[in-house]
């Protein structure tokens, strides 16, 4: 033993010294950092969520007035030979005095006393109702003559004031309702003719006009990004994995491989709306596919997605150990047979979870399919497949986006509800990738 040592205190295992308990001060702060992170991160989505819940779920439902109808056939037939084609003579401009009158007799009937001018009960109906009646009608004309019931929508105003979101208050300033017609709404709610239900137009029915926001809906919209999400599909997974095998397996390595590897991962970083004006320049322009069509959104999200699923695919198969290649090979198997009965196997899952997340980066893109020309007002819906892939069609995305921009605040709230259906798609899609990942999963 040294004098040095001799001297030196005596230390234990179990005794902190003046080193050891700053070491762990600062390795409790930085503990008690990531936890603070993590609750930030969680308080933020909480209240993202709550304010798209607050906001959109009200979207689903709609508010109806629920009136007889007499169809009189002077109005509606003046030939009176129940022929649809010359019934689609009469417009809806002409549908309306026929629904107007019959909602002024029911007030009537029921009793309610008001002041209101038959012009300001009229414009308590939507601007779809009539529409809507004159497509029954046409559909069976021999409801002609008759009286029928009908369950109509209401202004866009009288369905804020059911939500909360219109008050008598702001009705005074407002020019597009008066509290008399609040008035006259809440007394029909009262009695049951007019009632707030669960309305699946909101996902089936087409965009309507700003003038009419009640009656708008994302149905356009869903099969348009349905279609472009089929179209992603088709194109990105099979050239992805098959560029992604060569690159990984069979290309030599040289500069050409390397550029390309490196132009791949820059390409992943590139922002979406430079897709965009590729796919302007190159489909539209030049190889004159029709604008606002699904094929053309496909092809450019085919394009913006194929780096991801790319990067994806080759770390799925380099994450598969060499001895499943060596064992393949050492028992007489080509290289190709390797690949795609054992290696291929293996990466299975990875591959198809960063597919699904490609597809679903895709489906909430919003930038390339405006410069594409998909900011249309559409109403018709696309045809099946392939007919329906060059018809104009909208996208959930750009749907949220147009109704942003539109004046009236009701369509705030279809907005947030369309959100709402994005979301739901974006979550199934990824709890899909989660299944495959453990249903295709094995281990080594």
């Amino acid at each position: 033993m040294t004098d040095a040592t001799a001297n030196a205190p005596a230390r234990s295992l179990f005794t902190e010294d003046a080193r050891t308990k700053k070491r762990n001060r600062a390795e409790a702060r930085f503990r008690a950092y990531g936890l603070a992170a993590v609750i930030v991160g969680l308080l933020a989505l909480v209240m993202l969520l709550v304010s798209i819940l607050s906001n959109g779920m009200s979207a689903f439902r709609q508010t109806f007035l629920t009136i007889p109808v007499e169809l009189t056939e002077a109005r509606l037939d003046p030939q009176g030979n129940r022929d649809p084609a010359e019934m689609a003579a009469v417009t809806t401009f002409g549908y309306l005095p026929v629904l107007a009158q019959s909602y002024i007799d029911h007030v009537e009937s029921l009793g309610i006393e008001h002041d209101l001018s038959p012009q300001a009960m009229a414009a308590m109906i939507s601007g779809e109702a009539p529409a809507q009646l004159r497509s029954l009608v046409l559909e069976d004309p021999s409801l002609v003559g008759q009286t029928v019931t009908l369950r109509v929508l209401v202004s866009g105003r009288i369905d804020g004031f059911f939500k909360g979101r219109v008050t008598m208050a702001s009705a005074e300033r407002d020019a597009n309702v008066t509290p008399e017609q609040l008035q006259l709404a809440q007394a029909l709610a009262e009695v049951g003719v007019i009632e707030t239900r669960f309305n699946w137009s909101f996902v089936t029915a087409p965009d309507a006009s700003g003038q009419r926001p009640e009656a708008a809906g994302l149905g356009v919209a869903i099969l348009g990004s349905f279609y472009m999400m089929l179209v992603v599909l088709v194109l990105s997974l099979p050239i992805g994995v098959a560029a992604s095998i060569y690159l990984e397996e069979f290309a030599p390595k040289n500069r050409l491989t390397d550029l390309i590897e490196v132009n791949i991962s820059n390409l992943a970083a590139v922002p979406s709306i430079v897709f965009g004006i590729l796919g302007l320049a190159i489909f539209i322009n030049f190889a004159g596919l029709p604008q606002s069509a699904p094929i053309v959104g496909g092809l450019v999200l085919t394009l913006m997605t194929l780096p991801t699923i790319i990067i994806a695919t080759r770390a799925s198969l380099r994450a598969v150990p060499p001895s499943i290649r060596e064992a393949a090979l050492g028992v007489g198997a080509s290289k190709m047979q390797a690949v795609f009965h054992h290696v291929l196997p293996l990466a299975a899952p990875g591959i198809l979870t960063g597919t699904i997340i490609g597809l679903a980066q895709a489906l909430g893109e919003t930038a390339p399919l405006l410069l594409i020309g998909m900011v249309a007002f559409v109403r018709d819906y696309p045809a099946a497949p392939p007919e329906g892939l060059f018809d104009p069609a909208s996208a959930l995305p750009v749907q949220v986006y147009q109704w942003t921009q539109r004046s009236d605040p009701a369509f705030v709230e279809r907005a947030s509800g369309a959100i709402i259906v994005l979301l739901v798609f974006l979550i199934v899609m990824n709890a899909i990738a989660v299944l495959l990942r453990r249903r295709f999963e094995r281990r080594w």
